[in-house]
């Protein structure tokens, strides 16, 4: 048989030039054993904290704890599916999930993969589901406010943007509901919200998106969804997840974000449940000692970003560009986050770069945690209110007894305070709460029988009336302009003399009333947002002239 040497040569030579040096590395570990959601793995020794990881079986998982002869893995999905003997492959990046609007209006499981019949996500962008929180020199004060569409927490307990108000209170006292009127209520708004549901019943949670749906609300809202059925790695990191898909609105579009968090309570069961069987020290009420630092680093993401416009001058040659909402050019000194080439620049054209503050993208957040028999004092409430910036607390008693939204006056603060309002409701509203606290003191006096003089009577009175006022249907929130025209009404004393079955009625009518014949008058209030003594003083003839025609009626 003869050969041909020139035949040779060429497959020799076009071997040589296919030949590469560069060798597929991958850290694979091995599954020394698995149970409860959790992997015990040899092997994976340049793992990185929080780093995710992938199964043999294709489920994904992050790793937890770095031990001196193997990692601790929490799985991501199913880990009946993993078993003794199967790799692991190191992914090289930390966990993250999908953002971007292609997610607005779906339900998504905590790896932002679609639970709902609308098809596959196609989104090429990604965000680390832990980041670190925004800096001092990154925010600006809470001043705009968040409007919740509730009388009695517009009024007394208000939320700003970029503000973290904690709604707690027993199971079934109308948490959930609270949240889904504050999302309601951003409708036209220009608010992305998240609904983050940790640990609830699959069934509770498609009867909020169908409550949403129905309300036109899923329009700007994204669902993320961790069930009671679910394993308990995926409600750990649920809440972390939906505030990822938000901090993307609010640092790339510059857009006020809502993020709800229901609730952080089975949140902290859950990850307390996997510390314990990743054998980690357990403290008070068996929660292990950086139970803290789950919720502050979570709720520190919250903020009001300062925008910064950065206006760039050329010299020479004379040109002027901008970036806006931190998005600069390539080549001014002193800025780190380049998105643009300003194009041709010389070495020796001297640039001049002025910053201008102003208002950027915002992150609210409304945590709900649930306690046991009004326990406040216990360790994961404690912890909670001791993060955020007040508390809504809702009580059994004021539920049960038709005070709906049961908010307890007396313990429910807002540390942003009237900052958040507009000028119109803390004129009218600023004397309310203690009013209010002062009539459920009176009462409870009241009712030991005891005779009262005239004043105390009148005070108990306009008491009950205000309470009425503040009472309000499930999923109907108010417009500001409409809740400040009935609270003045109720603190000037013009329902005083209406009985207390009517005060719904009136309220109803009365709104319609200003809205149909005097409207401008209303339209005025609505646009300027305070209340000037020309206004109030047409409100005043507004009011008298609709109790003659009520009381005829």
């Amino acid at each position: 048989m003869k050969f041909k040497a020139d035949e040779i040569t060429s497959v020799i030579k076009r071997e040589i030039e296919n030949f590469r040096t560069e060798l597929d590395l991958a850290n694979v570990g091995q599954v020394l054993e698995v149970s409860d959601g959790i992997a015990r793995v040899y092997g994976l020794t340049s793992a990185m904290a929080g780093e995710m990881v992938q199964f043999e079986s294709g489920v994904y998982g992050q790793v937890f704890n770095l031990e001196e002869g193997s990692v601790g893995i929490v799985v991501l999905g199913d880990y009946l599916t993993i078993e003794e003997g199967h790799s692991v492959r190191c992914t090289g990046q930390l966990l993250s999930v999908p953002v971007g609007p292609e997610l607005i209006g779906r339900v998504v499981n905590p790896l932002g993969q679609p639970m709902d019949d609308g098809g596959p996500i196609v989104t090429t962008r990604r965000r680390p589901v832990e980041t670190p929180a925004p800096g001092i020199a990154e925010r600006q004060p809470v001043t705009e406010p968040l409007q919740t569409g509730l009388k009695a927490i517009d009024s007394m307990t208000p939320i700003g943007r970029g503000q973290r108000e904690l709604i707690i209170g027993d199971r079934k006292t109308g948490k959930t509901a609270i949240a889904l009127d504050t999302i309601i209520n951003q409708k036209g708004q220009g608010v992305i919200c998240v609904y983050v549901a940790v640990g609830q019943k699959e069934s509770t949670i498609a009867s909020v998106v169908d409550t949403l749906k129905r309300a036109g609300a899923m329009d700007y809202t994204i669902v993320v969804a961790a069930s009671a059925a679910d394993p308990a790695p995926l409600q750990y990191v649920a809440p972390y997840a939906g505030c990822a898909m938000a901090e993307h609105f609010m640092y790339e579009e510059g857009q006020a974000t809502l993020c709800i968090y229901d609730d952080l309570s089975k949140q902290a069961q859950a990850y307390r449940q996997l510390s314990l069987l990743l054998r980690r020290p357990p403290g008070r009420e068996a929660y292990p000692g950086d139970i803290f630092y789950l919720h502050s680093r979570l709720l520190e993401r919250s903020a009001k970003l300062a925008e910064r416009r950065v206006i760039v001058e050329m010299t020479s040659p004379p040109d002027t560009r901008e970036g806006v909402n931190g998005k600069v050019y390539v080549g001014v000194p002193g800025i780190h986050e380049a998105k643009t080439d300003l194009g041709r620049m010389d070495n020796r054209d001297r640039l001049e770069v002025r910053v201008v503050p102003g208002s950027g993208g915002s992150l609210t957040a409304l945590p709900i945690i649930e306690t046991l028999e009004g326990e406040v004092s216990a360790y994961v409430p404690t912890n909670v209110i001791s993060i955020t910036d007040g508390q809504i607390y809702l009580v059994s008693d004021l539920f049960f007894a038709g005070v709906r939204p049961a908010v307890e006056v007396g313990i429910s603060v807002s540390r942003v305070g009237g900052k958040a309002q507009n000028k119109a409701m803390k004129k009218v509203a600023g004397s309310l709460r203690l009013d209010l606290a002062a009539y459920r003191e009176l009462e409870a006096f009241a009712q030991l029988g005891t005779e009262l003089d005239a004043a105390t009577q009148a005070q108990l009175d306009r008491g009950a009336r205000m309470v009425e006022i503040l009472k309000q249907p499930q999923y109907v929130p108010m417009s500001v302009t409409d809740q400040v025209l009935i609270i003045y009404a109720g603190v000037k004393g013009f329902l005083d003399d209406v009985p207390i079955p009517r005060v719904h009625e009136f309220e109803s009518r009365f709104l319609k009333f200003m809205r149909d014949q005097t409207t401008d008058i209303y339209n005025e209030l609505q646009s300027r947002g305070e209340l000037t003594d020309d206004l109030e003083e047409g409100i005043r003839q507004a009011i008298k002239t609709f109790k003659e025609t009520f009381k005829r009626s």
